[in-house]
């Protein structure tokens, strides 16, 4: 790293745990989820019980997945200003103006990267929504697992009120079709961490594991 950068923690613990235990239940939902859809393995013997261990193992990485949206959304609140909720909203003028410059940076429409200890304003607005879309992961995922089992409070709350809404069917439908935007998403994450860190030098793609990012004081102005 450059002699005049200064190593700044930007991420906490509960932030990369919850980051790559997400990652993680992602990859068992796409495994997992594409089977249940349309079986892409056959058993040759009644003991393999293939559906059954593709169903639960979804159904666990599905408990983990919510526990892992608490914490987070815990840390939301209890962790440090980088963690905060107010980094996922445009709050304020400078926000947004910010929002703007890196939605031009990424679009290549300007040659200045967004300069963020945390996450820059494009990426806070985006990970936002990318939370809503675990919400709506979570709660679709649980009606349909309600359907499978006896009712009670838990599931109810969790999911189950989404089919006084829509049909099994259509939740269905969404379910799978939020998990291949989410793919999606994936791939431009990775990419942009990649093209970010290039511009900015500052350890981005290390800092998920470590925590620490290396910054030069343009992200303090």
């Amino acid at each position: 790293m450059q002699a005049n950068r200064i190593r700044a923690y930007a991420w906490e613990f509960p932030v990369r745990f919850t980051h790559w235990i997400n990652f993680l239940c992602i990859i068992a939902f796409c495994i997992t989820g594409f089977y249940i859809a349309g079986p892409y393995a056959h058993a040759i013997s009644s003991q393999q019980y293939i559906m059954g261990w593709m169903r639960f193992i979804h159904f666990v990485a599905g408990y983990v997945f919510l526990l892992c949206m608490v914490i987070r959304i815990y840390w939301m609140f209890a962790g440090n200003r980088y963690a905060s909720w107010r980094v996922f909203l445009p709050l304020t003028q400078r926000q947004r103006e910010d929002f703007m410059g890196g939605l031009k940076f990424y679009l290549f429409l300007a040659k200045k990267p967004p300069y963020a200890v945390g996450h820059s304003a494009v990426a806070g607005v985006t990970y936002a929504v990318v939370f809503l879309l675990f919400i709506f992961e979570i709660v679709s995922g649980f009606a349909l697992y309600s359907l499978s089992h006896l009712p009670g409070f838990w599931l109810a709350l969790l999911g189950g009120w989404l089919l006084r809404i829509m049909d099994p069917q259509t939740v269905r439908l969404w379910h799978h079709l939020v998990m291949w935007v989410l793919l999606a998403f994936t791939a431009i994450h990775v990419y942009i961490g990649w093209h970010a860190d290039s511009a900015e030098k500052n350890g981005l793609m290390g800092s998920i594991f470590g925590g620490y990012k290396f910054v030069s004081g343009k992200e303090w102005e």
